[in-house]
């Protein structure tokens, strides 16, 4: 009994830690140059694992996702929500016909396509556009996809803060 009077302390930290990991945040590194120059590689942000259940998804979220294929996680911004045409010409992305113009994103040179999202679909690209592996190749995603919503950066220290 003494022994655990001792270490209760510290089993109900680590349970507490453990859980806030699990279901609430946890830190991901970036792994490759699809987001930059929003996300560089070897990053490291926080994914808030709880944001879409308070929160509407909205376009420009920047979000983790399991690829349906291989279940791997990838970060990507969300430009599509469902039920939308999505087209890019000459460098200008267009939502059912209308110009969008997205406010301090800096994008890299989108080539020319166009796409449509269904019922709780979403359609996904990386910030560098040339290098990014997104729905132009892996499809739509739903929700359930999601991991969750990145808005924090915690490394490197100079750029630590929220993420546009």
């Amino acid at each position: 009994m003494r022994f655990w009077h001792a270490i209760k302390d510290y089993v109900f930290i680590i349970l507490i830690v453990v859980l806030i990991r699990t279901y609430i945040v946890t830190p991901a590194i970036v792994d490759g140059g699809s987001m930059d120059t929003t996300l560089a590689d070897g990053q490291v942000v926080f994914i808030n694992k709880i944001a879409y259940k308070f929160d509407d998804v909205e376009r420009f979220d920047i979000v983790v996702l399991k690829e349906k294929d291989t279940n791997e996680k990838i970060i990507k911004r969300i430009i599509g929500l469902p039920n939308e045409t999505i087209e890019y010409k000459s460098n200008i992305l267009y939502i059912n016909g209308n110009a969008i113009a997205p406010v301090g994103i800096e994008f890299k040179e989108t080539e020319d396509f166009t796409a449509k999202t269904g019922e709780n679909e979403y359609f996904v690209l990386g910030d560098n556009r040339p290098l990014s592996k997104d729905s132009r190749m892996l499809g739509n995603f739903k929700q359930e996809d999601f991991v969750g919503r990145v808005t924090f950066r915690l490394w490197p220290l100079n750029k630590l803060g929220t993420i546009n």
